[in-house]
């Protein structure tokens, strides 16, 4: 008995030493940490990916888990297809540029097959079996399975996908990326939603091409908004054509009066420098989700709050109108120092009326919305705020002649008002 539990130990470390000698990261390869059971190696990630869609190695695999950063995945070969197919639930995976809180999903499901270093598969994901087929949301949306195909590069250093999501319906994306919403028991979405996307490995850099098509919503009763009073004082009851009212589209939302509550053009360029940064450096939302931000959802940091906040303004946008949604947001928006809303500031900070701005105090008061707080500081300590940006809103003012901007131009740089 000793003799054969010696042979057994002595036949598991020589496999352990073989698999950590021929998975071993080589020079410049992208390497990774995996752990199976009370196993830890350290393997070359495109050397493990060639061995696990391998037709003599990956049926040695079929039935395991591996426990990884992203949820538990079981592995399955498909021998006649020679395919590796890998279960991931529940299952989760970081997106900087979408917030803190990392995307998680019930259930993926993920198809590779290798010929040389080209790849292919599919993606599937699945909302909670509870939402199968019985809610609303799923029913909408056939089978409720969100389906994507992509194809793969696999170098030594990296790995480049290319995925497409044809058009489906966005009731479905939500029934999967955000089940637990309580807008889901209520809103009638609809439209379809297309996504081409390029990421690289292990770099973690990716390209978004959205497509959406008759995004509606209904149900959720922005329609009573309309009336709505704000809770920052009187309101300032500025026009779309105001000094104030063009200032702030051009800081905020240039193509406000164009876009249907969401801009897939600023959306893009923010989540591609957002990821890059491993941080929220750039955001893309329009006048209309900040509105829905202030109103209903909170600033909360992540996925979910987003995609409540985009059907808000979604539906504000059927409801309300554009001027409505605009002085709304005139009335509600911070401007530090607990001061919010056009005439509270335009009060504190100038002493006059909002309606009596001149042209330099409205694009000041402009350019504080992106960081109020830290715009008064900056105004009581230096005895500005940022000059460039104040130029920059200048330049994107609408709707006035040359000769307008230019004078607007020396003022806004030669500007120097009282802090408060």
């Amino acid at each position: 008995m000793l003799a054969t539990l010696a042979l057994v130990v002595t036949a598991a470390v020589a496999v352990f030493l073989i698999l950590k000698l021929a998975l071993a990261p080589g020079r410049d390869e992208w390497p990774a940490r995996i752990q199976a059971g009370p196993v830890s190696l350290e393997v070359g990630v495109p050397t493990a990916i060639r061995l696990a869609t391998s037709s003599w190695f990956a049926p040695w695999l079929a039935g395991r888990t591996l426990a990884t950063d992203h949820g538990p995945v079981r592995i399955d070969w498909k021998a006649d297809s020679e395919t590796l197919a890998l279960d991931c639930a529940p299952c989760s995976v970081a997106v900087p540029a979408l917030g803190r809180e990392p995307i998680r999903v019930d259930s993926l499901r993920a198809t590779a097959r290798r010929d040389g270093g080209s790849l292919s598969g599919t993606l599937e994901a699945s909302p909670p079996a509870q939402l199968m087929p019985a809610s609303t949301a799923a029913a909408t949306a056939g089978d409720g399975i969100l389906r994507a195909r992509w194809t793969g590069r696999l170098s030594q250093s990296d790995l480049r996908l290319d995925i497409q999501v044809p058009d489906t319906p966005i009731t479905r994306w939500y029934a999967v990326l955000a089940p637990g919403l309580p807008e889901m028991q209520r809103a009638r979405i609809g439209g379809t939603l297309a996504v081409n996307a390029q990421l690289a490995l292990p770099a973690g850099s990716f390209a978004l091409q959205p497509r959406i098509s008759d995004f509606t919503v209904e149900g959720l009763g922005t329609e009573a908004m309309a009336n709505a009073r704000t809770s920052c004082g009187a309101p300032s009851r500025l026009g779309n054509d105001s000094w104030l009212a063009r200032a702030v589209i051009a800081a905020e939302d240039q193509r406000f009066f164009t876009h249907p509550g969401y801009d897939m053009v600023e959306l893009a360029a923010a989540l591609e420098v957002n990821q890059k940064a491993a941080k929220t450096e750039r955001g893309g939302s329009t006048l209309t989700q900040q509105l829905a931000k202030m109103l209903v959802t909170g600033a909360e940091q992540n996925t979910d709050r987003k995609l409540r906040e985009l059907l808000y303004a979604v539906e504000m946008e059927q409801t309300l109108g554009k001027a409505r949604i605009l002085q709304l947001y005139l009335d509600n928006a911070p401007w530090g120092a607990q001061i919010c809303g056009a005439e509270a500031a335009a009060r504190t900070y100038f002493k006059r009326a909002a309606r009596n701005l001149e042209p330099a105090q409205a694009v000041w008061l402009a350019a504080m919305l992106n960081n109020p707080a830290l715009a008064v500081r900056k105004w009581q300590q230096d005895g500005n705020i940022n000059v460039d940006r104040a130029k920059w809103v200048a330049e994107g003012v609408r709707g006035i002649t040359k000769a307008q901007r230019d004078t607007l131009l020396r003022n806004v740089a030669a500007a120097h008002f009282a802090p408060p």
